[in-house]
């Protein structure tokens, strides 16, 4: 699963950027991957934002969780609210902050809105 072509310094930009997209499409597999099997949780990689998600939309991380389907993922981020499309390396700190709270707040199975997050106050990050 990780064949990658490798290309020589002097190659066209067109074939340097097709290796960039097999890189970050590989690096979001294998990401999607852990976070689908438990190994990392979703509000890990929101705040941390790594380079492979960087770029990736909201929606596409929260749903590969497992449970998590379009219709979740609306109803989740209507709560902020917060764009579907919206790019991870996008969000600003207070936004990733508290989808990382509700997220954490869901995994435990407490039902957290965007609403009591604000009313309780934004803690500074641990």
């Amino acid at each position: 699963m990780n064949a990658t072509a490798t290309v020589a310094p002097g190659s066209p930009q067109y074939m340097r950027a097709l290796e960039r997209a097999n890189k970050v499409r590989l690096a979001r597999a294998d990401l999607k991957r852990r976070v689908a099997m438990g190994e990392l949780h979703v509000s890990e990689v929101i705040l941390e934002c790594p380079w492979e998600a960087h770029s990736m939309a909201v929606a596409d991380l929260l749903m590969s969780q497992r449970r998590w389907g379009q219709t979740r993922c609306r109803k989740f981020l209507a709560q902020v609210p917060m764009s579907e499309k919206k790019t991870i390396g996008s969000m600003t700190e207070r936004q990733r902050r508290t989808l990382a709270a509700m997220l954490t707040a869901v995994s435990r199975g407490q039902a957290w809105t965007a609403t009591s997050w604000l009313a309780e106050g934004i803690p500074s990050p641990a």
